[in-house]
This record gives C-alpha cells, structure tokens and sequence, in this order.
C-alpha cells in the first residue's frame, strides 16, 4: 500500500464510495430534519386572495379622505368574506386576514377612524395598497421548494403553506457503529485496572443523528476473529459500517483483516492528517465502511472530516469539506509537519470579524478539549509557524460566543 493520502483526495475518494438513499414518503409532521427528495409545488398562491393586514375599514383610497363620513355597508373576517363588492362611498368593516372587498384598495386602521353608529368617520387618510396583502404576495401557483434540502421548521411551514401533507425524502442511512478493543467497557461498567469506559461510538452516534443518519450501535468488538465477525454480523443492515480502532499496524490490530477475509474491497489506508493517521475506507457487500482511529479525539474529527461529507452524499446533498470560516489567529502556532493538523480551538466574535484561539494540549485523546472547543483550526501540512493576527480556516463545530450572546454558524 502507498503513502498516506492527503485530506483532499481521501474525501474524494471516500465520496466516490457512497450512493444515495432511496425515496420513501413520510407525512409533513414527520419530515423535520430530513432531506427532501423531489420538489414540492404550489397548486395555488399564497395567499389566494388580496387579505387585510390590520384591523379596520376597506376602502377606496379616492374616497377616504380625512373628515370624510363613510357608510358602512358590512364586515369581513378570517375565513368568511363580506360577500359582496364595496358600494360607493362606503367601508366595509374588516379584520386581520379577511379577504379584502372587490372595490377595495386601501385599509383604513380602525386607529385613524372613528365609528358613529353605522358610519365611519375619516381621521386620517390612507394610501392606496396600504395595509393590502396582494393575492400570490407570498408565493405563486407554480412555487416550488427545490429538492435536495433539509427540510428545516421554517421549509417544513411553507411545505405545510403550500399544502403538501406528505413529502417524498430520502431515506435516513442506517450508520453501523462498531468499537474495538479488549481495553474497552460499555459506560456505566466497572473498568479492570488495564481498562476504559468506550466513547467514540457514543460521539460519533450524536454525530450521525446530527446529520439526518439513524446510528446503530453494535457494542464492543473484542480482539478476536470471533467477536469481529460478531459485530460484523450485528451490522448487517447498515448502509454504513464504521469502525473505531484496531486499525493501526500492532500484533492486536485485526479489523483490517478479518474486514478483508468477509470480503471488504479496500480503497485506501492511511490519511495525511494529525489526529487521525490510520484510517481506511472501502466497500463491503455494497456498502460503505470506514475504519477511524480508536484515539476518541481522532476518531470524532475523522468523523466530523469524511463522515459527515459522506452521510450528506448519502442524502443527496452537495457533499464536499466541511465549510469553513476565516479569522485571525489570537496567539502564535507553530510550524505543521507533513500533515494537515485539525487544532481543537475556540472561535469567538471580536471587532469585525472572528478570532481563534487554539489550545494549548492538543493530544488525540483529550476529550475534554474536544468538549471545549467549538472550532477546528486547519493547519496545512509543512506550514510555516504563523504569527498572532493571521488568517486561519476554521470548522465550526456549534455556536460562536461573541460579546452580546451567541452568533450561530448553522452548522
């Protein structure tokens, strides 16, 4: 096998890998967070006809003018019109949503009028389309939401606007999850002196509900033929088979072989990263698998690097590295290796732009640095040592804190 690959062409040829997901049908009040399929349509405007923005009178505008005594000739509401066009020198009282008379061009607020038994008096006269919510102002027959999206609330309310009660959605890929080691115990367990309480999968699980995928957690594969070939058949209904750890070059690494005994066509191994070197990637009867580092830092930025990517892929989402944001270095870092190295940071808001600030231990198993940061500082590989105030790409990994509150990247 060659040298380790750089980030980029690993990602490509990771989503080279991937397919996506059928279609199915799902009701719009089970649709939320799900990736649209094909296009939603309008049959009809919103809203359908012109509608009344405030409480008041309809109106001519012509005929409104202030101190004018106008005679009112009935009342529209939501969901039941006046039934009849505006007479001549008349209002017509009308409410919040109400379809506006035909005849009618301006309403009057009921602020800038006053009522005298059946007449309206004219305080202050309104212009013509004020307060008129034209028919189609919102959106037209034929509008449609563009597929692929995430179907977030706000799509899921204009979806619901354009009365679509069911959606075609690609299906949520089902990610298989499987840690490996005899140092490992399930939380909650009590370790052995020589053990650890299992994470990653438990991170990465977030991680994949996160992204639209239903994780699947195989529990602990041991070093054993038997126990892998265990797991392996526990995640026999997955699209996505993930490993974590077991895949370096040690005597008790088996995940590689045995993986290539039950028929797994390898692509690559080995990544130009820092963390997160030994990962390998592949197909196995028709589906993606991955295997990430067992160090749980490094197994969550491989994850959050080529997992995610792979899981959008899988949906039918433009898939590509993760977005990034520019800012400015807080303090010094020094110069790279041969590879690309994703710092744990903090991104905060100062002045007109961002500000990163790596930290200080950046050890691959250092959850609780990971739990800090809300950024991944890129480094290139062979990068020279940068000064404070330089740029630097960052991938946001949750809200950024800024002086006032929290400014949210969408990510």
């Amino acid at each position: 096998m060659s040298g380790p690959l750089s980030v980029e062409e690993a990602l490509a040829r990771v989503l080279a890998l991937v397919t996506p997901m059928g279609v199915e049908e799902v009701p719009l009040a089970e649709a939320a967070g799900r990736v649209l399929a094909e296009d939603v349509v309008a049959a009809r405007a919103q809203p359908p006809f012109a509608s009344s923005a405030m409480d008041g009178y309809a109106v001519r505008a012509a005929e409104a003018v202030a101190g004018a005594r106008m005679r009112l000739a009935g009342e529209a509401a939501a969901g039941r019109g006046a039934g009849i066009p505006l007479p001549p020198g008349a209002a017509i009282r009308i409410f919040t949503g109400a379809p506006v008379p035909e005849g009618a061009d301006a309403i009057l607020i009921q602020e800038n009028a006053r009522r005298e038994g059946d007449t309206v008096v004219v305080a202050d006269a309104p212009e013509a389309g004020v307060f008129v919510r034209p028919a189609g102002g919102d959106f037209a027959a034929g509008f449609r939401i563009a597929a692929p999206c995430r179907l977030t609330p706000q799509r899921i309310a204009l979806a619901a606007a354009m009365n679509a009660p069911r959606l075609r959605v690609r299906r949520r890929p089902v990610v298989a999850l499987m840690p490996t080691g005899d140092e490992l115990v399930e939380p909650g367990q009590a370790p052995g002196p020589d053990q650890i309480v299992s994470s990653n999968g438990y991170g990465l699980a977030a991680s994949v509900q996160a992204a639209g995928a239903t994780p699947l957690l195989c529990g602990i594969a041991r070093d054993t033929r038997e126990s892998l070939l265990a797991a392996l058949d526990a995640a026999r209904a997955a699209d996505f088979i993930v490993t974590l750890g077991g895949a370096s070059v040690g005597d008790h690494d088996l995940v590689a072989e045995v993986l290539e005994q039950a028929g797994l066509a390898l692509d690559f191994y080995k990544v130009a990263m820092r963390p997160g070197k030994p990962l390998m990637a592949g197909r196995l009867d028709g589906r993606v698998m991955l295997g990430l580092p067992g160090n749980p830092v490094s197994a969550m930025v491989c994850g959050e690097v080529f997992l995610r990517p792979a899981l959008d892929a899988a949906l039918g989402l433009p898939a590509g590295p993760r977005p990034t944001v520019p800012a400015r270095l807080a303090a010094p870092v020094e110069r790279t290796g041969a590879r690309t190295h994703y710092m744990r940071a903090r991104l905060s808001v100062a002045g007109d732009g961002l500000v990163c600030e790596p930290f200080a231990r950046q050890d691959s198993s250092l959850l609780a640095t990971l739990a800090a940061a809300n950024a991944l500082a890129i480094r290139p590989p062979n990068a020279p040592e940068a000064a404070a105030g330089a740029r630097i790409d960052c991938i946001p990994l949750g809200p950024i804190a800024m002086n006032s509150g929290i400014f949210s990247t969408g990510h």
